[in-house]
């Protein structure tokens, strides 16, 4: 009989806002309907006042310990606190090089969390969404200064070391691999799919009657930017007689707070532009069924798309800037979409108009990144990372 474990899993979590909340609520999910997990500690960051988690009762108990806050300097001391309290056999963080804060030092002091952990004996898994020799710092909005990019670089090769000092650290995208295993001789690297949160029934591919929505979906901000799509769509509008909305589905990233409110009086003047804020988990489905297809309007990538893992569950055409990441993970796992240059406005009006104009092929889209998700459901994901706990703890 498989032993069944106690998991501390460090991540963000929603109501709250912050980097990587879905990608944690729908681990803790998975996590806790596993056979083999007994209990989940979430070890979290604080909440806005009058903001408060409410966990269901399916799955294994869960103990909350709200432990960190955004651009807190006491992070690392009470995330190593709250793990020695909860006397977990394993812990698992659900983390990238801004989870922590966007100020650069206390952004830098909480990823030191898993190497301290490590050092009181307790075994730690670290799933990284990104890496720093991969991401443009100028593109993501990190700095446009040269000296800056090299002091950063410098203090992100150094963290990389801290966090390659975990039992493992799993990342979601094959060339980040192969990088850590160059850069630092890395042998406790591991490729981990990013996993698809959710596998609803096969839908029709068919879309509601109306407007044709298209859709954009997550933090925007530093490199999500939306004045791309809004000026794209209103130049496929001239093209075409189509009727299109344009839905902006989601909320400023942690680094850039009102810049959809900047966006939305810049562009008052533009019909049928509509802001949801934030979206329960609860009301993802509806908004992603109810769009034509979902856009991808990033200037640069910094690792896996959830946004893009969740178009595939719902069975939606996508249409994606030919940089990066985003290129290696639809190779990778099966994903197809509408490819348009980055920052070409004209370039993503072309691509939008092309799905919207051709029925046949939008449904083509949808099939395949409906099967691509299916094939890696977050369910085995959580099976892998089983089997390396046991692993790690039978060494």
């Amino acid at each position: 009989m498989a032993p069944s474990l106690k998991v501390a899993l460090v991540t963000t979590y929603p109501p709250g806002k912050g980097t990587l909340n879905e990608y944690g609520y729908y681990l803790l999910k998975h996590l806790r309907q596993n056979e083999n997990i007994r209990q989940v500690v979430l070890i979290t960051d604080e909440l806005p006042e009058n903001e408060y988690y409410n966990l269901d009762e399916v799955g294994c108990p869960v103990d909350v310990q709200i432990a960190w806050k955004f651009n807190g300097w006491l992070n690392l001391f009470n995330i190593i606190k709250a793990v020695r309290k909860s006397k977990p056999d394993v812990v698992l963080f659900n983390i990238q090089f801004l989870s922590f804060g966007d100020s650069k030092v206390q952004a830098a002091v909480g990823l030191l969390a898993p190497f301290f952990i490590k050092m009181t004996g307790i075994p730690c898994i670290v799933l990284l969404h990104n890496i720093l020799e991969q991401v443009d710092l100028k593109t993501a909005g990190i700095t446009h200064n040269l000296i800056l990019s090299s002091v950063y670089n410098i203090i992100g090769s150094m963290l990389s070391r801290f966090i390659l000092s975990a039992d493992l650290v799993a990342v979601t995208i094959a060339k980040y691999v192969t990088t850590l295993e160059s850069k630092y001789k890395a042998k406790n690297v591991a490729l981990v799919p990013h996993g698809s949160f959710e596998i609803p029934p096969m839908p029709d591919f068919g879309l509601p009657e109306g407007p044709m929505k298209i859709m954009t979906f997550g933090k925007f901000g530093t490199y999500k930017k939306v004045e791309i799509l809004i000026e794209a769509v209103e130049m496929a509008r001239k093209k075409s007689t189509i009727n299109m909305e344009i839905v902006i589905a989601g909320t400023d990233s942690p680094n850039k707070k009102g810049y959809l409110e900047q966006v939305r009086n810049q562009y008052s003047h533009v019909s049928d532009l509509y802001f949801t804020g934030y979206i329960a988990e609860e009301d993802v489905p509806r908004i992603f069924k109810e769009s034509a297809m979902v856009v991808f309007p990033y200037t640069s990538t910094t690792g896996s798309s959830g946004v893009l893992h969740q178009a595939g569950s719902y069975g939606k055409a996508v249409v994606l800037p030919n940089i990066g990441d985003l290129g290696e993970l639809i190779k990778e796992e099966g994903y197809a979409g509408e490819l348009f240059e980055p920052n070409d406005v004209e370039s993503l009006a072309n691509a939008i108009l092309k799905v919207v104009e051709n029925d046949q092929y939008r449904r083509q889209l949808s099939m395949r990144n409906y099967y691509a998700a299916v094939s890696l459901p977050m369910e085995d994901i959580v099976d892998w990372y089983y089997l390396h706990f046991l692993r790690i703890l039978n060494k």
